[in-house]
């Protein structure tokens, strides 16, 4: 007798039994969850013995990043293969339902078995998630408070540390005293705090005034005993190198950047092809317990 009779109309008729079978779905979830950690745990112990502390006797940064991120990758996909095909395998029988109806539950079985277990994982594993998704937007402000303040301050400095700075800026400009050499040779400390918050508001600002830099060189002038045009050449030696330093930053910052925006996409990619892996493998397990079935049926 067919499973299905294509001339039987059954508008009206609901079955009693649910199309989705949660055992069979949460069997495979644990199961996929459970070798996605096992993987990766195996994946972290091999990892390790290609670092060292050693010079010359540890793998390249690029080379253990492009490895465990095929590795991640591998144990994803394993994962959800085992999971679904176990979904399909333990499932009951669908008694009179059409083949294709059999094939899209079974699909859909193996999908909801790869989406538990990707949250089991994620749950677990949050903090990894986390820092893997938000690393890029936090290497990119990090850099870019570096870049700012020219390394004079955390990357973690408050609103109203910054707006410190510049009302201490602006007071220094209004206070500078004309007996310069006397006061640069006496108060050292004073000295150097002006210097810094000259500097943090010159990075802050992108650029120097003429006076600001005047005013620096006759700092340096007074404290090192150099001729006013040394003093000069040495200011802007230093100003040439925040530039530079500012700039490594950003190009840090957009490095970091990019990789973080790769890192997501690909893994975004990676998940979905996990998902297809998963959901024809509890197809395809589905489909076999059924064949045997009906071969044991058959034989006897």
């Amino acid at each position: 007798m067919p499973l299905y009779q294509s001339g039987v109309s059954d508008v009206g008729v609901e079955s009693s039994t649910s199309a989705l079978s949660w055992g069979p779905v949460i069997g495979g979830a644990v199961a996929a969850a459970a070798t996605a950690l096992i993987l990766l745990l195996l994946g972290a112990g091999v990892g390790l013995t290609m670092v060292s502390p050693w010079a010359g006797e540890s793998a390249s940064f690029t080379t253990v990043s492009i490895t465990a991120a095929i590795w991640f990758v591998v144990v994803q996909w394993l994962a959800s293969a085992l999971g679904g095909y176990l979904t399909g395998r333990l499932r009951t029988k669908w008694a009179g339902v059409h083949t294709d109806e059999v094939f899209f539950r079974d699909t859909a079985h193996g999908f909801l078995s790869w989406a538990l277990a990707t949250v089991i994982v994620a749950g677990l594993a949050g903090s990894a998630f986390t820092s893997l998704v938000g690393g890029g937007i936090q290497a990119l402000a990090s850099a870019s408070s570096s870049a700012t303040i020219v390394g004079a301050t955390s990357a973690s400095s408050s609103d109203k540390a910054g707006a410190n700075v510049a009302a201490g800026y602006f007071t220094d400009a209004l206070l500078r005293r004309q007996d310069l050499r006397n006061r640069a040779q006496t108060d050292d400390a004073a000295a150097t705090a002006e210097v810094s918050r000259i500097l943090l508001n010159s990075a802050t600002a992108g650029s120097m005034p003429d006076e600001d830099k005047t005013y620096l060189s006759a700092v340096v002038a007074s404290r090192t005993g150099l001729t006013p045009e040394e003093a000069t050449a040495r200011v802007d030696a230093v100003l040439q190198r925040i530039d530079q330093a500012k700039i490594e930053a950003q190009e840090a910052a957009d490095k970091a950047r990019k990789s973080a925006s790769t890192t997501a996409m690909l893994g975004a990619l990676s998940l979905l092809v996990g998902a297809f892996i998963a959901s024809a493998a509890a197809a395809l397990g589905g489909r076999q317990r059924d064949d045997e079935e009906a071969a044991l049926i058959a034989k006897f």
